[in-house]
């Protein structure tokens, strides 16, 4: 089968194609044929080795040589044990292990996967699983936003944050979005009530408060984000700079204690609970995901450039079969 790889941490020029062999599911696995995958920061992260955090599988070199975890495809082979679901059946959801999508075929256990809704792209349906899933568990399930709420998410128009956005307006909040200047009219688009572009201006230092912060890419410390917050708010940490999540961890309950304010790193274990309640809002036609651009499989080291140098507005896709 065809799949990219790479060897060594870098810029996606170490990303190679190559025909590898075809896996073979065990008796708990399904076999995959990948029809869409989707690009996420998990994705770039793994692919430079930065954060730390993401050598998690490989100090020094990659654990797992092939990159992409939300899949949308069609079950070619089911093992025994699996009898969930069956040949033929079209599905999508996350990877275990955020590796194995940049391929024609993976295998795969069933827990993290849920029928595709007939209506639904492949493409559409590889865009929802981990960003979806984020931004519904930071700003509804943990955040638990509330109408006239002041709500400030950052990194709002990738592919998290726009998801984050449309669930943040869908229950009453007062939105600000903060991204580069490339993305300032995309986040408007989704309906943010204020803009912010980072390279001009820190939110942490305007004097501005908010209820509910969901960083998606943190890089300023722990207090500067309490600091933004109203007494009672709370900030979650997806993810950034490793400094400054050990600074949430180590400070986190101190901060609390002096402060009122929660600071906290939001965890969202990979299930299907999470993927179908995200989708049921998709279905009725309350949140949709958005696709800034689709590529082919054979682009996928330019897909991977693109999302790199953060102009991806929404989510990037790839076509594996046409």
């Amino acid at each position: 089968m065809k799949a990219f790889v790479y060897e060594k941490y870098g810029s996606s020029d170490v990303l190679q194609r190559r025909e590898i062999p075809k896996p073979v599911p065990n008796d708990d696995q399904l076999l995959i044929k990948i029809h869409a995958v989707s690009i996420n920061s998990s994705d770039s992260e793994g692919l430079i080795g930065k954060p730390l955090y993401s050598r998690f599988g490989g100090l020094l070199k990659p654990g797992n040589p092939i990159l992409g975890s939300d899949i949308a495809g069609v079950v070619e082979a089911a093992g025994l044990n699996n009898a969930e679901f069956q040949v033929g059946d079209e599905v999508f959801g996350e990877i275990p292990g955020y590796h194995g999508g940049f391929a024609e075929f993976v295998v795969t256990h069933g827990k993290t996967l849920m029928l595709k809704p007939a209506a639904m792209t492949f493409e559409e349906a590889s865009a929802i699983p981990q960003a979806g899933v984020i931004a519904l568990n930071g700003i509804v399930k943990k955040g638990q936003v509330q109408p006239g709420q002041k709500v400030l998410i950052n990194g709002a128009g990738g592919s998290g944050g726009s998801f984050a956005i449309q669930l943040a307006k869908l229950h009453g909040a007062e939105v600000t979005g903060v991204d580069n200047t490339h993305k300032q009219d995309f986040m408007r688009s989704l309906g943010t009530d204020h803009v912010i572009d980072y390279t001009k201006e820190d939110f942490t230092k305007t004097g501005k408060q908010y209820d509910l912060i969901l960083d998606l890419t943190a890089h300023r410390s722990a207090f500067a984000y309490a600091r933004a917050l109203k007494p009672n708010g709370t900030y979650y940490l997806v993810g950034g700079y490793v400094t400054t999540m050990l600074q949430v961890l180590l400070f986190g309950s101190r901060i609390k204690k002096r402060t009122n304010k929660n600071v906290r790193i939001l965890a969202v274990p990979q299930h299907r609970e999470g993927l179908l309640a995200i989708t049921e809002l998709i279905e009725s036609g309350k949140v949709h995901p958005v696709i800034d651009r689709t590529y082919s499989f054979d682009e996928i080291p330019e897909a991977m450039r693109y999302v790199g140098e953060g102009y991806a507005k929404g989510k990037v896709v790839i076509t594996v079969i046409e």
